[in-house]
């Protein structure tokens, strides 16, 4: 093939999450090369958060990507707390999404939920006949609702003919699942490191006054939206502990939600123990997070399930911080070296922030030499590779 191979990338919508940061810049980094030309079809417009309604033209992955000259159509639609099923399309969109299809020589599906149109397409005898990869990021797709059928089915039709998964724990989980596509690809997840760097001693003093901490003041950041998944309550409980023993450390939270205008995590606070004279920073969604990583001492988890291989754990070591994760997914093997692995407890988890704020200079400088491995050079790379090899596959078997 002479010309650019042309990609379309399905996305449920246009929100924050750390797939859709991960993915766009796959797409920004793959069309920049010039050897594929990529497009992205979003089944909703604007998204239903934190009880408003955000456009994804506002949203920065789609402002991202549109600034790189890839182009971007949507569906008129709102996603909301579950995505859309198959019957729910319309045939003015199953009509679009069909060109769409027929111009590209591959499509990527950003995780499950948007293979609910490739499900209503084939069922509807529109489906083009393309190779279609399914971008999987949860090491638990039983929470997946009714996305994991939708998957199970293209697959098992032959719609979906790979999956790509972004760690170990994901490949053999949607394995167990009973997903069986033809090819399966392993690919890590990486940062951009020069956004994601440690701060100049100047830099560091400007952003902890910017939020009113100490120079001297240990901070303990999760990143994380508010969700069972990430299981903000065990933060906060771990947070009222530790306080106790170390109470001139600075606890940072943001992420959709987090924050004490939303009243569900105004309960959760309530019920954690954390008292007025613990410092919480309550940032809710940032735009800013290299900054607030460059001031962190450690970076913690404490999700229950779903995680496959944690961005948040990588961005906070390649800016200096410490990791401390529960272990789910791939987090364990994700901060072998320079970080540490708890319990979901909270006695293990305050034992751990201590550990690792004893053990800091170590630990960070191990982090900091990984940086070379966790940089998105080596995975945009991967994709590169992946796709062409889904392209010569189907090549092969005409």
């Amino acid at each position: 093939m002479t010309r650019p191979v042309r990609v379309l990338s399905l996305y449920e919508g246009f929100f924050a999450g750390g797939a859709r940061i991960l993915h766009s810049d796959v797409v920004a980094g793959l069309a920049a090369r010039g050897t594929q030309q990529h497009r992205v079809l979003s089944l909703t417009s604007a998204a239903r958060r934190d009880a408003s309604v955000q456009s994804a033209h506002d949203d920065t992955r789609y402002r991202h990507l549109r600034e790189r000259g890839v182009p971007i159509d949507t569906f008129d639609r709102i996603a909301g707390d579950r995505p859309l099923a198959p019957e729910e399309f319309t045939r003015g969109e199953l009509a679009r999404a069909a060109r769409l299809f027929a111009d590209a020589d591959v499509i990527l599906s950003l995780k499950e939920q948007p293979l609910s149109l490739v499900v209503a397409l084939q069922r509807a005898g529109l489906l083009p006949d393309r190779p279609i990869a399914a971008c999987l990021h949860r090491s638990d797709p039983t929470h997946s609702g009714p996305a994991l059928g939708w998957l199970a089915e293209a697959a098992t039709a032959g719609a979906v003919t790979a999956t790509i998964s972004c760690a170990e724990s994901t490949s053999r989980a949607y394995a167990r699942a009973g997903v069986a596509a033809g090819e399966e690809w392993v690919i890590d997840n990486g940062i951009d490191t020069r956004r994601f760097r440690p701060g100049t001693r100047a830099e560091r003093r400007r952003i902890r006054a910017g939020l009113g901490i100490p120079d001297s003041s240990p901070v303990v950041l999760l990143a994380a939206r508010f969700d069972a998944m990430k299981d903000p309550g065990l933060f906060l409980r771990a947070v009222a502990a530790h306080a106790r023993t170390a109470p001139s450390t600075h606890y940072v939270v943001c992420g959709s939600g987090m924050t004490r205008t939303n009243p569900a995590f105004r309960a959760l606070l309530a019920d954690s123990g954390v008292h007025d004279g613990v410092t919480l920073h309550a940032l809710g969604l940032r735009e800013d997070m290299p900054e607030l990583y460059r001031i962190a001492d450690i970076v913690a988890l404490t999700s229950a399930f779903g995680e496959a291989s944690p961005l948040c754990l990588v961005e906070g070591a390649a800016s200096g911080a410490v990791p401390v994760t529960t272990d789910v997914g791939d987090a364990a093997r994700v901060v072998e070296g320079f970080g540490l692995v708890t319990a979901r407890e909270v006695d293990a988890i305050v034992e751990a922030w201590g550990d690792a704020l004893a053990l800091r200079p170590a630990l960070r400088a191990a982090a900091l030499a990984a940086r070379v491995r966790m940089d998105r050079g080596r995975m945009i790379d991967d994709y590169r590779a992946a796709v062409e090899g889904l392209l010569a596959a189907r090549v092969l078997a005409a």
